[in-house]
């Protein structure tokens, strides 16, 4: 758990990286691994393996975010006070008391908290000043929370969405058309139409450029494969949802983990 074998983040860009790895795997619990996640939280899932050393039949779990992008549900550390700060105590008696989705979003909420405090909690533990606690902020407020990751209510910024909403799917046949930027699914390889205008595919090249990814929040990458959700139209590397461009090929309709858990559920 967090027995620290990995470094301690002393510098505003090295606590970034933590956030975003530990943010990595909370994502990937509540989007790609979420029947694995579901099932680790039963209320009653560790009274076996901690009935000899405990008198409580049932513990209180915790979801923790490792900062190599990996994830656990684990017991709370016994230590007083703790390394770092904990996460919410007892995710799992919730479990079976509320729908999935809104259980799951209320993880979600407690893990974008959590995440705050270790970030500001190392900054805190090595002096940064208000610029670097500022700068820090910043970095990690141009990521898309949690929350919106796992409910698909992913904000964008006001440019970022006008020009979304002023293109919208027309621009995906562009897209497609140049191998090392995103590519949606609706219209896979087709070549960009004639009538469109090198105006036009010079505003949507600044549009791909300013967009993150759905599951990690990175930014888009020239050199990267990435594939549109035709439900909530976020982007994603193929690498987070698991998704090749050979498999991409075969796909009529993509629609991302939290898209697909949703309808699943309904």
């Amino acid at each position: 758990m967090e027995g620290i074998p990995h470094p301690i983040p002393r510098t505003v860009e090295e606590v970034f990286n933590d956030f975003k790895g530990r943010r990595a795997g909370l994502i990937k619990a509540l989007t790609t691994d979420v029947d694995k996640f579901y099932q680790q939280c039963d209320p009653g899932g560790f009274a076996v393996f901690y009935t000899y050393f405990h008198s409580h039949k049932k513990e209180n779990l915790c979801l923790y975010g490792l900062p190599n992008e990996t994830w656990e549900v684990n017991l709370p550390v016994e230590e007083v006070p703790p390394e770092l700060p904990e996460p919410a105590l007892g995710i799992n008696f919730a479990r079976d008391g509320m729908q999935e989705k809104d259980w799951l979003s209320l993880v979600a909420v407690h893990s974008d908290s959590w995440l705050l405090a270790v970030a500001f909690y190392f900054g805190a533990r090595f002096g940064f000043g208000k610029n670097e606690r500022k700068r820090l902020f910043l970095m990690i407020n141009d990521l898309p929370s949690i929350f919106e990751v796992v409910t698909g209510n992913v904000k964008q910024s006001k440019d970022q969405s006008a020009n979304h909403n002023s293109s919208g799917k027309s621009k995906s046949s562009a897209k497609v058309s140049r191998q090392s930027e995103p590519q949606s699914k609706m219209v896979k390889m087709s070549p960009p139409s004639k009538d469109e205008d090198e105006s036009g595919e010079e505003e949507e090249e600044d549009d791909e450029q300013g967009a993150t990814c759905g599951a990690c929040g990175d930014s888009y990458g020239t050199d990267e494969f990435w594939i549109c959700c035709d439900i909530c139209e976020r982007w994603f590397h193929g690498k987070c949802v698991k998704i090749t461009p050979a498999k991409a090929e075969h796909i009529k309709q993509y629609k991302c983990p939290s898209c697909s858990s949703k309808r699943a559920r309904v």
